[in-house]
């Protein structure tokens, strides 16, 4: 019973989805204002209650939950009290207004899974994580059914999920027939690098590819992205894919510790390919959803650059550079859905002249794209210093080396974002506009995230110290 009082976030997950449920049921007439203030209020509260949570087990160690584990379990959370934040807008429209119940409760649902994820301690506690939140994704995905490519864009990813599941759940399948468990730790002792076993790394890997967007398993972003409703793309950008990216590093450095010459090197090879493809296609987009697809693409290379560590550092460097895409993505996203809901473009030309008419937008806009491309002072450039450091270290010096010139690769194509903005001229800017209330209050609040956290040098000492517990 202890064990199980220790899975305080996940139980205050429980009661936040049945809060959304009932109160949905409650309001006579569709109503996004009231649900999306409860909304917000309940994951600030979970955001909080995952910073307190204590390490412990459950479930005889199904259940293994760390210090690192809550804390990025706080930042999966803050991320999306941000995507419920920017949302309003879109939940105003005539079609989707009655759909905001079902919005919360999804999204939360997906989030409850990925806490799972996040916390098991056996791939079957991992898998039924995966699938809790790969579901309702889905099912947030085509959302908008009526509209766009929402439909098609859903049916993409159930396929490409139900295939990546199918090549994970193989990969688990030989673990388990080479080791005699499905326990993290159990297994960690008798996976000693067979062919069948490096086998099975490979399936399991496979698998999670799928999920985080590495090439070549990334065929299936940018047409889901662009048809997804645009709350819904920001929060599988970066929450979805933060989840999936600590549950693989995790995994890999518990599980297959002496496997690690073997998928150092396939890891290194896959971050290398799949930052240089991602780049050079983003160039090649005029669609700012599939723009930012791409460029998702190549910062999940950067994001699991950590991961080559094989050490705490590299585990910090990770959920730091996590926390600095959640801000700065996410406010791209926001500026994307509000200019979306006002002209119904998606195009980069809608924001030929936007400085003129929407100035404090394009600020924001500025500093983000420039902290996603690394330019100093912003969050982007220390996250990146970070996770190059880290994997420098662990002597990945060429991967680093590749790495950083696609750094360089990458600031043209957010430099044509802000050419757009400033420079190109157009006879029609989009009108000026205003935001909802709560959508400025999120975006000054990833603004402030990219500005501060590269100021403040406390949160990655805090983040090393708790992955070094």
């Amino acid at each position: 019973m202890n064990g199980f009082l220790s899975m305080q976030a996940e139980l205050g997950m429980v009661a936040a989805i049945i809060i959304m449920l009932l109160a949905d049921l409650i309001l006579k007439r569709p109503n996004h204002k009231p649900l999306q203030a409860l909304a917000v209020v309940l994951t600030l509260a979970l955001t909080v209650l995952c910073l307190t949570e204590p390490a412990g087990e459950a479930f005889g160690g199904m259940y293994a939950n760390t210090s690192i584990a809550s804390a990025v379990k706080a930042i999966l959370t803050a991320g999306t009290l941000l995507v419920f934040t920017l949302a309003g807008r879109w939940l105003e429209r005539e079609d989707t207004s009655h759909k905001a119940g079902e919005f919360y409760t999804l999204t939360l649902s997906t989030l409850f899974g990925m806490y799972l994820m996040v916390s098991s301690g056996s791939f079957l506690t991992f898998y039924i994580g995966l699938e809790t939140a790969s579901i309702p994704m889905a099912c947030l995905v085509a959302l908008d059914k009526w509209r766009h490519h929402s439909a098609e864009a859903g049916a993409k990813f159930v396929l490409s999920s139900m295939f990546s599941s199918a090549l994970m759940l193989y990969g688990v399948s030989m673990i388990y027939g080479t080791s005699g468990t499905a326990y993290f730790t159990d297994a960690a002792a008798m996976l000693t690098g067979t062919p069948l076993q490096i086998a099975a790394m490979v399936f399991f890997f496979a698998g999670l590819g799928f999920k985080i967007s590495l090439v070549p398993f990334h065929a299936w972003t940018p047409d889901t992205y662009q048809g997804a409703p645009t709350p819904v793309t920001g929060y599988l950008s970066v929450v979805s894919k933060g989840a999936a990216a600590f549950a693989l590093t995790a995994i890999m450095m518990k599980v297959f510790a002496q496997m690690v010459e073997n998928w150092s090197l396939m890891l290194g090879i896959v971050i290398v390919v799949t930052i240089t493809v991602a780049n050079l296609f983003a160039v090649l987009q005029k669609d700012m959803k599939r723009f930012m697809a791409y460029s998702s693409i190549s910062q999940a290379g950067y994001l699991v650059l950590g991961t080559l560590a094989d050490s705490g550092q590299g585990i910090a460097s990770l959920v730091y550079y996590l926390t600095v895409y959640v801000v700065a993505n996410l406010a791209i996203f926001g500026i994307i859905g509000i200019v979306e809901q006002q002209t119904g473009r998606t195009d980069r030309d809608a924001y030929n002249g936007f400085y003129r008419t929407n100035p404090h937008l394009t600020f924001i806009m500025t500093l983000a794209l420039f902290s996603l491309g690394g330019i100093p002072p912003f969050a982007g450039f220390f996250s990146k210093f970070f996770v190059f450091a880290s994997a420098f270290h662990a002597g990945h010096w060429l991967v680093v080396f590749l790495a950083l010139v696609n750094t360089i690769i990458s600031l043209y194509y957010y430099l044509l974002v802000v050419k757009a903005m400033f420079i190109t001229p157009t006879e029609s800017p989009a009108p000026a506009f205003r935001s909802p209330a709560l959508a400025r209050t999120g975006l000054i609040i990833c603004l402030a995230g990219i500005l501060v956290l590269g100021i403040c040098s406390g949160v990655y000492d805090w983040l090393t110290g708790l992955s070094m517990q």
